[in-house]
């Protein structure tokens, strides 16, 4: 079971890249037992960040938490996207550059492989075209990034891409735990790993039989995704769940990524309230009040759950 943080991208005033605050994020997702961070996503801004940008970023997330692997000696995965071109063309450019800047796993975006929507076959073919122009040895993984648009995998994709020996990760938005049931059925035994990003679903699809979570709720109450790893077979799971799920509805409801960066001030990483992909004065008083009472009521639960966590 592996719970991994999507990385929010910090700026300074200046609206430049603040690297120095994204290494205390760093810090922070793993001192509180994550697994690992999904990298230049789309929780990054990825589609308003220079290919420049996106590199260093990537660059120098993989070094800090390589370094904090060394040290620990615990595994902390990084796995990458930041493919955001229409053109597959431009997209072996984009994806190349990531790799060579350090990566566990190349995440493969699927409306990116199939733009137009126009079926499985179009996105296989532009799959095997991406796949060949990448380095052999790198792992892969799809997301089912909601923007532009979702494009969720189907089974034939997916027994291609177990065809393949290639894919480690995927990274699942469908929302529905019976389709999740049906998708881990389908990978079981392949090493192809599901994750789902879905809270609310995530107890349920971790007893039936996901491999864990990787979402945006791991920058607000990442410890308490560390305790579910852990004990999601308990009866305790069942409660904090209820939490979890409760809180993730923010996701939708309120200014994201904006929550989430004053939601690290409050944790003692002070955080610019800029985004490039929403406006700075959405991050209301109203927001704010919400991320309050949620770290008061997740801090306490924490609390609760110490020497468990």
């Amino acid at each position: 079971m592996e719970i991994m943080t999507t990385m929010i991208t910090p700026y300074k005033a200046d609206g430049s890249i603040d690297y120095d605050t994204a290494m205390k994020y760093v810090d922070w997702y793993f001192d509180n037992g994550l697994d690992g961070i999904f990298a230049v996503c789309q929780s990054s801004e990825i589609f308003y960040l220079s290919l420049e940008e996106r590199v260093e970023l990537n660059r120098r997330v993989y070094t800090k938490a390589k370094e904090l692997e060394k040290k620990s000696g615990r595994k902390f995965t990084v796995v990458s996207s930041g493919h955001v071109s229409d053109s597959i063309e431009g997209q072996i450019e984009e994806l190349n550059a990531i790799c060579a800047s350090g990566t566990d796993a190349l995440i493969l975006i699927t409306n990116r492989l199939d733009p137009d929507n126009l079926g499985d076959d179009v996105l296989i073919a532009n799959a095997e075209k991406l796949i060949a122009a990448l380095p052999s040895d790198v792992r892969l993984g799809f997301y089912e990034c909601p923007h532009p648009y979702k494009r969720l995998v189907t089974p034939k994709i997916l027994k291609w891409a177990i065809s393949t020996g290639r894919f480690d990760y995927m990274k699942d938005t469908c929302c529905d735990a019976d389709l999740i049931a049906e998708r881990c059925g389908l990978l079981k035994g392949s090493g192809f790993k599901l994750l789902n990003a879905n809270c609310q679903t995530l107890l349920e699809s971790m007893r039936r039989g996901a491999d864990g979570y990787c979402g945006i709720m791991c920058n607000y109450h990442p410890a308490l995704y560390s305790w579910l790893r852990d004990n999601y077979t308990t009866d305790a799971a069942d409660s904090v769940q209820a939490v979890t799920g409760t809180f993730g509805f923010t996701e939708v409801g309120l200014p994201y990524p904006l929550t989430a960066k004053y939601h690290m001030g409050l944790c003692g990483i002070p955080t610019e309230n800029l985004a490039r992909n929403r406006a700075s004065e959405e991050l209301t008083e109203y927001a704010k009040s919400c991320m309050r009472q949620m770290k008061l009521a997740t801090d306490e639960l924490e609390s609760k759950l110490e020497g468990m966590i």
